[in-house]
């Protein structure tokens, strides 16, 4: 969590990794750079961005006009990976927020959702599939 990103920042940190050498048995340190962590995380960060493609592709052209203008906020704890944001901008070309509080949104978005169960219940409960 201290090196891990998922855009090239400057002054990237590495760290100094410690632990038993598998093929040998013997303690071994490493050095592991924020470039091997954010290759580690490519294919998560591939998958959260072909999501939101994917996503942006299927919103009507009102929102999408609207989200071109204010664009996206991310929230949850995928919005602490640093240079998250960096990415979705320059993968989508729209504004990218991080919310104030990322962790804590989700829990009070859910609250409002189930607060606001009827007025939300056609957005929140999908068509059974056939």
């Amino acid at each position: 969590m201290a090196i891990g990103s998922a855009f090239p920042l400057p002054g990237e940190p590495d760290a100094e990794i410690r632990g038993r050498d598998l093929a040998t048995g013997l303690p071994k340190t490493i050095l592991v750079t924020s470039a091997d962590i954010r290759k580690a995380l490519e294919e998560p960060v591939n998958a959260i961005i072909n999501a939101v493609k994917s996503t942006l592709d299927k919103t009507p052209p009102e929102l999408a006009s609207d989200l071109m203008d204010r664009g996206i906020v991310l929230t949850g704890g995928g919005a602490l990976l640093r240079g998250l944001d960096e990415r979705l901008r320059h993968e989508t070309g729209m504004p990218i927020h991080i919310s104030e509080r990322p962790l804590q949104a989700v829990a009070e978005g859910s609250g409002k959702c189930i607060e606001e169960f009827e007025a939300l219940e056609k957005v929140l409960i999908s068509e059974p599939r056939r």
